[in-house]
């Protein structure tokens, strides 16, 4: 049950928004976790600051799943979300923020895991 969810800073026309969302598809791998079960919100046109500063490109990406999260696999999964916002939105890696929440009850379809 994960849920990957992506606020940019910049609009997200229709066709960047299927590579992203292929993209997050793949890369959910990564934690263990199918696709077939992948949530994904795409939030654009966000205000972002870092340090204070506004940022012109910048990411803030929540990745939630069922279960606790392995630090290995959350070092890798922020390596490749990093590298598919710059090579699809020329965001920075840091420029990126990640964070990661596991839950030990998910519910879906009337029911929980």
């Amino acid at each position: 049950m994960p849920m990957i969810e992506a606020k940019v800073t910049m609009e997200l026309p229709a066709e960047k928004r299927d590579v992203l969302k292929a993209e997050f598809g793949k890369a959910i791998s990564i934690m263990g976790k199918p696709e077939s079960y992948l949530m994904i919100n795409l939030v654009d046109k966000q205000d972002l600051y870092f340090g204070g500063k506004r940022l012109d490109k910048g990411a803030y990406v929540e990745v939630k799943v069922l279960g606790n999260i392995d630090g290995g696999a959350g070092n890798r999964m922020t390596a490749k979300l990093c590298e598919i916002l710059e090579k699809e939105l020329g965001i920075p890696g840091n420029s990126v923020y990640v964070s990661y929440w596991g839950t030990a009850s998910w519910g879906w379809n009337g029911g929980n895991f």
